[in-house]
């Protein structure tokens, strides 16, 4: 038991680690709405793992979310951001064979988004087939770092403009009066699909007495053909 939230333990019984991260400002973006960012209103997992990785990534490790504490009310507000209607391939951005031009491509949509949120995130590390060392030594790692402040790039929150502040668990309770149906929302990416496509795994979501459980596995929704991650 964790801060009085039972969470399911790594197979080998240890307890999740545990990053409490905060900012101004969140953008989780809903999938189902393609032309207007709304956010859902709460940190989804695979944003979680984002904030994790920029504090400590290796190759031979991966980051489970186990559960979102959310420690703020819930609050909106409404932003008009630029965006650019054109993408150039990771391919030919890398060779420099195509520029974009935001000016002439800029296009102006609005999106609602969080104020003022914070969380703590509960996750396991798994480790890759090709692993030195045993979990205990990873989880380790990721914990000096926290406590040090240290990142491998500014963690944010759903997008870029929006920095989060990291740091070691508190005693910030969490916020019980948020209980709501989220819906449908992204559990994880898996890349070991045939012929190394990605496989999109969902679940439904819940927030109950200020709480974000993500089950271990998702269900399994194949991408539209032809469509890459």
């Amino acid at each position: 038991m964790v801060n009085g939230l039972v969470l399911r333990r790594s197979p080998d019984g240890d307890l999740p680690v545990v990053v409490q991260v905060s900012g101004e400002s969140a953008l989780f973006s809903r999938p189902e709405l393609k032309v207007e960012r709304v956010s859902y209103p709460v940190m989804t997992p695979s944003a979680a793992v984002g904030v994790l990785e920029s504090i400590f990534w290796k190759p031979e490790i991966r980051y489970q979310i186990v559960a979102v504490e959310v420690l703020k009310p819930v609050r909106q507000f409404t932003v008009r951001r630029n965006e650019t209607s054109d993408v150039a391939p990771l391919a030919e951005a890398i060779k420099g064979a195509r520029r974009v031009d935001t000016a002439a491509r800029r296009d102006q949509r609005n999106a609602v988004c969080l104020r003022d949120v914070a969380y703590r995130i509960h996750a396991h590390i798994d480790l890759a087939a090709h692993a030195d060392k045993p979990v205990a030594a990873y989880r380790d790692q990721l914990r000096r770092r926290v406590r040090k402040g240290a990142c491998f790039q500014r963690p944010y929150l759903g997008t870029r403009e929006f920095s989060a502040d990291f740091g070691w668990p508190d005693d910030t309770p969490r916020c019980v009066t948020v209980n709501e149906e989220v819906g449908i929302m992204l559990h994880s990416i898996r890349r070991d699909g045939q012929g190394g496509q990605p496989r999109m795994e969902w679940f439904a979501a819940r927030v109950e007495a200020g709480v974000l459980y993500v089950p271990e596995r998702g269900i399994e929704l194949a991408l539209p053909e032809g469509q890459v991650v």
